[in-house]
């Protein structure tokens, strides 16, 4: 039976990777707790939350990819970057500073997982590219370990990032790439250093654009992961559609508020829709967005209320799809739904969290 719920992870290992960017290593403080993980997962994390008083009264939920090999057993790696503040008066992150300031070797973290289905597919046998911005490298690193280790495929690894000095794990990506033909590697600095240029620590400059990705692969049935910040994501994504690269083609996950890469997904605004017409005879299931004045019948062939939603031309506040971060919550007003994905969080009365839920019968949503 797969092992679920939170444990305690212990702190053996703090290593600073570049100028913002830190590794931690952690190991469950029992040896039961262990759980293997595929590359590219991540973990979620419960980390404390402060209040004025400087007392701990709540937690946040977070998540961070597994960047080490998964054939480390007993051991994950978690390779963070410390978010803070963007503009002065803005708060810091407050789940990367808690972990780059606060915590240490010996600290005990609490965590769950691993989770995700942004995974590589170890049964395929087709050349990959693995395409990352910023600290979005981080399951791209673990995903080039097992195929260095356990595969003969073609592997090119692109890496974006600002220069040498945020540049994380380059040199273990350079050892991997080592240690076998088959692989290589690809630096884009968008402002590199001087010492950048001296010491040759990049190949291109400026942005992952549709040259640099045709001078690094040559034609082939390429299957691509990518993973790093929405701006990233949405150009690579549209330079690789540009290019002919189907979709099915293209395993990709946001390392920040998951958002739609394809245009022609977003549906159309509720309030440019004609409204639906239902069938009072009919014995479909009304769902009700109120605040939105939109009903319609529930179309069993939709994953979840968020889904349903997004049908509708809504756009509810979303992150992680998984029932984890809890940005989809939203007040159940009246009716019943079901849970496919249990909630990490608990939930007050009146609460539902629409990407892990379908209703049980009618239901009407404060949306």
């Amino acid at each position: 039976m797969e092992k679920k719920g939170f444990r305690n992870l212990k702190v053996v290992a703090k290593v600073k990777e570049s100028a913002i960017i830190t590794s931690f290593y952690l190991e469950p403080e029992s040896s039961q707790d262990w759980r293997p993980f595929d590359p590219g997962q991540f973990l979620v994390f419960r980390v404390p939350v402060a209040n004025q008083g400087g007392t701990q009264k709540d937690h946040v939920l977070r998540n961070y990819s597994v960047s080490n090999s998964p054939n480390a057993k007993g051991q994950y790696r978690i390779t963070v970057k410390r978010e803070g503040a963007p503009v002065s008066g803005l708060p810091d992150g407050v789940s990367s500073c808690f972990l780059h300031d606060v915590v240490d070797v010996g600290h005990t973290l609490v965590a769950e997982g691993p989770r995700g289905e942004f995974v590589l597919d170890t049964a395929s046998t087709r050349p990959v590219v693995l395409l990352s911005g910023g600290v979005g490298l981080t399951p791209m690193v673990s995903m080039l370990h097992s195929l260095a280790s356990t595969s003969d495929r073609r592997v090119v690894f692109i890496h974006a990032c600002e220069n040498g000095d945020v540049h994380a794990l380059r040199d273990e990506v350079e050892g991997l790439v080592a240690t076998r033909p088959g692989l290589s590697a690809h630096y884009c600095y968008r402002s590199p250093t001087e010492r950048d240029r001296d010491n040759q620590h990049f190949h291109s400059e400026g942005f992952v654009s549709r040259e640099v990705l045709q001078s690094q692969l040559p034609i082939d049935d390429y299957e691509f992961y990518l993973c790093g910040p929405p701006p990233f994501m949405q150009a690579v994504y549209g330079v690789l559609r540009g290019l002919g690269v189907q979709k099915q083609n293209i395993a990709y996950e946001f390392f920040g508020p998951a958002t739609v890469l394809e245009p022609d997904a977003v549906p159309a605004p509720a309030a440019s829709r004609p409204p639906e017409r239902i069938d009072p005879s009919s014995d479909a299931t009304i769902v009700e967005f109120r605040k939105s004045g939109v009903k319609a019948a529930w179309d069993k062939k939709s994953e979840s209320l968020l889904d349903f939603a997004e049908a509708q031309g809504l756009s509810p506040d979303f992150s992680c799809r998984a029932g984890i971060c809890g940005t989809c919550k939203s007040h159940l007003i009246d009716g019943e739904v079901a849970y496919f994905e249990e909630p990490l969080d608990d939930l007050e009365a009146g609460e539902v969290l629409l990407c892990c839920s379908k209703p049980l019968g009618p239901v009407i949503l404060d949306i």
